[in-house]
C-alpha cells in the first residue's frame, strides 16, 4: 500500500474534532489510524459522547500505543455475547445482513456490551423517585473501569495536549466544555459527555449533574475554532451522521433518516456559521488600514480591532456513509464485523482525503477559509 505523505506544515493547530454517534465511533478510530500512518499528528482534541471517549483514548496514551488502545477498547466492547450466534447465522446467509444487524442491535438492548454498559436491575420505574445516578436503563460502571485501565489521565492533562469534551448541565440546560487548559480531566468528564438519557445516567462533577453533550450540540468544531488565541488551523471534523441522504421509502428508512438529520443538521449549520464569522473577521482585518485616521483609538476602532483576525481555517470533513444493511439502530449495533467495517471506512476515507493536496493546502490570504469533503463534489 502506498504511503501518503501529506504536507500540513502551514498550520499552527491541527485539530481532531470528534462527533457523537455510539457504535459508529469506530469510524473515528480508523480516521486516526490513517492520520498516524501518514505522520499527521493532531495537537488539539475535542469530542462529544463517543468522540470524547476516543479523544481520551488517543490523548491518554503515548503516540506509539494509541491505535493499539483504540483497538483494545473497540474489540472489547464489541465482543460477541451469548446470543451472538443468532446474528452470525443470519450474517452468513447471502442477502440477510440487515437481519443480522437488527439482531445485533437487539442483543445490545437486552444484554448490554462488555466493558461499556449492562442492563440496570431492577430498572427505574415511572413515578418512583430515586437517586440521580440510578435514573437510567443501563449501568456504565464497566465503562469507567475500562477508561481508567486504558487511559493515562496524567498524559491527557499534560501541558500541550489540549483536550476538551462537551456535556450539558442538567439543571441550567447550558452546554459546558471541560477543557484541560482549565480543568483536570478524568473518567467522570468523559462519561458525562456520553451520558445520553434515558439509557445512561447523569454524571456528578463538583456538585453538578451532566448529560450527553449531543443533546445540545453534537460536534465541537465551533469551540475549537473560537478558542483564544486563534491559530492557523487545519481541523479534521469527523462526523458520524450524514446530513445528506435519500428520500425514505420505508418506515425504518424514515426512522434512520430522522436520526441522521437530527444529529447532523446542527453540525452543518454550526460549521457554516463558524466559517462565516472567520471570513468576517478577516474582512475587518483587511478593512482596518483603509479607515480614516480620525477613528483611530475610538470605541468603534477598538471594537473592530477586537473582532479582526488574519488567521486561516481549513476544515476537512470526514463523514461516515451508512451501509445499505444499516438502519435506525446503527448507533447501538455493536457487532464485531460491523465495527471493523466502520473502522475500515474511516481509514479509507482519510487516506483518500490526505491524498488530495488541495484539501490540505493552507488557504491563500485572499480566501482564508475553506472546507473539503471527499464524498461531496
Amino acid at each position: 500500500m502506498t504511503t501518503v505523505s501529506p504536507d500540513v506544515t502551514g498550520y499552527e493547530c491541527i485539530a481532531l474534532v470528534l462527533q457523537g454517534g455510539g457504535a459508529l465511533g469506530s469510524y473515528q478510530a480508523g480516521v486516526y489510524e490513517a492520520l498516524t500512518e501518514a505522520g499527521v499528528a493532531p495537537n488539539r482534541y475535542a469530542g462529544i459522547s463517543i468522540g470524547a471517549i476516543n479523544a481520551a483514548l488517543i490523548a491518554g496514551n503515548a503516540p506509539e500505543h494509541r491505535v493499539e488502545r483504540l483497538r483494545a477498547f473497540w474489540e472489547t466492547v464489541c465482543e460477541p455475547g451469548p446470543l451472538a450466534w443468532l446474528g452470525d447465522f443470519w450474517a452468513a446467509v447471502p442477502g440477510l445482513r440487515s437481519w443480522a444487524s437488527t439482531l445485533a442491535a437487539g442483543r445490545a438492548l437486552i444484554e448490554g456490551q462488555p466493558g461499556f454498559f449492562k442492563p440496570r436491575v431492577p430498572p427505574p420505574l415511572p413515578g418512583i423517585d430515586g437517586p440521580p445516578e440510578r435514573m437510567s436503563f443501563y449501568d456504565t460502571t464497566e465503562l469507567r473501569l475500562m477508561l481508567d485501565r486504558l487511559v493515562d489521565w496524567d498524559r491527557v492533562n499534560a501541558p500541550g495536549e489540549n483536550v476538551a469534551v462537551g456535556a450539558v448541565d442538567i439543571e441550567s440546560g447550558n452546554f459546558v466544555y471541560f477543557d484541560t487548559t482549565a480543568t483536570r480531566l478524568d473518567a467522570r468528564h468523559v462519561m458525562a459527555s456520553g451520558a445520553l438519557p434515558p439509557g445512561f445516567a447523569p454524571v456528578e462533577i463538583d456538585g453538578r449533574w451532566y448529560w450527553d453533550g449531543g443533546i445540545v450540540s453534537n460536534t465541537p468544531l465551533e469551540y475549537v475554532l473560537e478558542a483564544q488565541p486563534r491559530l492557523d488551523t487545519l481541523a479534521f471534523q469527523v462526523d458520524l451522521w450524514s446530513a445528506r441522504g435519500a428520500l425514505p421509502r420505508r418506515i425504518d428508512e424514515a426512522m434512520e433518516r430522522e436520526k441522521d438529520i437530527r444529529y447532523s443538521s446542527r453540525t452543518r449549520k454550526g460549521t457554516d456559521r463558524t466559517l462565516d464569522r472567520q471570513r468576517l473577521r478577516r474582512a475587518i482585518a483587511r478593512a482596518l488600514p483603509q479607515l480614516p485616521e480620525s477613528i483611530y483609538g475610538t470605541e468603534l476602532w477598538q471594537l473592530l480591532e477586537e473582532n479582526s483576525c488574519r488567521k486561516v481555517v481549513n476544515v476537512v470533513h470526514l463523514i461516515y456513509q451508512a451501509r445499505a444493511f444499516q438502519s435506525h439502530h446503527k448507533d447501538y449495533e455493536f457487532s464485531l464485523e460491523t465495527m471493523r467495517e466502520h473502522w475500515r471506512a474511516g481509514y479509507e476515507d482519510t487516506r483518500a482525503s490526505l491524498a488530495r493536496a488541495d484539501f490540505l493546502a493552507r488557504p491563500c490570504d485572499e480566501i482564508g477559509v475553506c472546507a473539503h469533503d471527499i464524498h461531496r463534489r
